[in-house]
């Protein structure tokens, strides 16, 4: 028993144009799909199948919400609208007190006591 090779894998062969073609048994396993999320994971390739809906669904749902071809092209029309800059609060002056400088010698002491 070879431990970099499982009992139960199957091999896939990758073609010399990138074509990969999966065992039958895997893909009736996951059931009828066309289309397979693919992501690397720890050097390993993940593959997810992705269930793609077609027009007449999503004509489906949009009628289910009972949308319009108008409240699209209004709701598009308001997202690609040039949007203002959001106003900003101008923020209020503060007095602030001045004081002064601490002298760092005696004789500057002396000159700001007098002053």
């Amino acid at each position: 028993m070879n431990p970099y090779f499982p009992q139960n894998a199957m091999l896939a062969k990758i073609t010399s144009k990138n074509q990969l073609t999966l065992p039958k048994s895997v893909t009736q396993a996951v059931g009828a799909t066309e289309y397979f999320d693919v992501e690397v994971r720890a050097g390993q390739i993940i593959l997810t199948p992705v269930r793609i809906q077609r027009g007449d669904a999503v004509r489906a749902k949009l009628a289910e919400l009972d949308l319009t071809e108008a409240d699209i092209a209004d709701a598009v029309a308001w997202a690609r609208a040039p949007q203002a800059a959001p106003a900003m609060a101008a923020e209020p002056v503060a007095p602030y007190a001045v004081t002064p400088a601490k002298p760092k010698n005696a004789a500057a002491k002396e000159a700001q006591t007098k002053a």
